[in-house]
């Protein structure tokens, strides 16, 4: 009888082991909370962005087409996008303002502020309207801080241009459609904030 007991529980014992093994990692502590483990930011597609860029933009598709093609060349698809407008001016030293809105799939919309100075070889000024996508965003939160980059514009009375932006694992990729007169290139950065901040930095 005794064996049998003891049989029985080492079989028991060897089965949970082999069971425990075959988890994945992490398996044990998300099933010990009683929860799953985080589903993937949920991302936009190429056309998704065409549409609505063509529709912010009030051009046709294929002029932005091409632009935001390229950033998913190189960036693939965003877990979301900010579509704005802002207003820039530089002699030398410069300043951006820009508001927003920034669209997550699952996660409504959030009214975003970005404001920030430059320097460099800058003269001139332009309004834009900012169709921006987002890569490593997974809540709108994470937008909230400042994300250094370079900026070389050249808008003469109308122009589309890229440029990137990068901090904590968060990639933005800014595609403007302006007017005005503004040629050059400057180093800066641009501090994203829920409300509007009266100074650049």
């Amino acid at each position: 009888m005794d064996r049998r007991v003891l049989l029985a529980s080492g079989l028991g014992l060897l089965s949970a082991a082999c069971a425990t093994r075959a988890q994945p990692p992490g398996y044990d502590r998300y099933a010990q909370q009683g929860g799953a483990q985080p589903a993937p930011t949920p991302t936009y597609t190429s056309d998704e962005l065409v549409a609505a860029a063509s529709d912010f933009f009030g051009v046709a598709a294929e002029a932005v087409g091409a632009a935001i093609q390229r950033v998913f060349n190189e960036n693939g698809q965003p877990t979301g996008y900010i579509a704005g407008e802002e207003a820039s001016g530089a002699i030398t030293i410069g300043a951006r303002y820009g508001r927003g809105l920034l669209y997550m799939k699952n996660q409504g919309t959030t009214e975003v502020y970005w404001q920030g100075p430059s320097i460099g070889w800058d003269l001139g000024g332009n309004a834009s309207r900012v169709f921006t996508l987002c890569y490593g965003l997974n809540h709108p939160d994470t937008i909230f801080q400042r994300f250094p980059g370079v900026d070389g514009s050249a808008y003469l009375v109308g122009g589309l241009g890229v440029n990137y932006q990068r901090a904590g694992g968060v990639t933005l990729a800014p595609i403007r459609s302006g007017v005005g007169l503004r040629l050059g290139a400057s180093l800066g950065y641009l501090a994203y904030s829920r409300q509007r901040n009266r100074l650049p930095f």
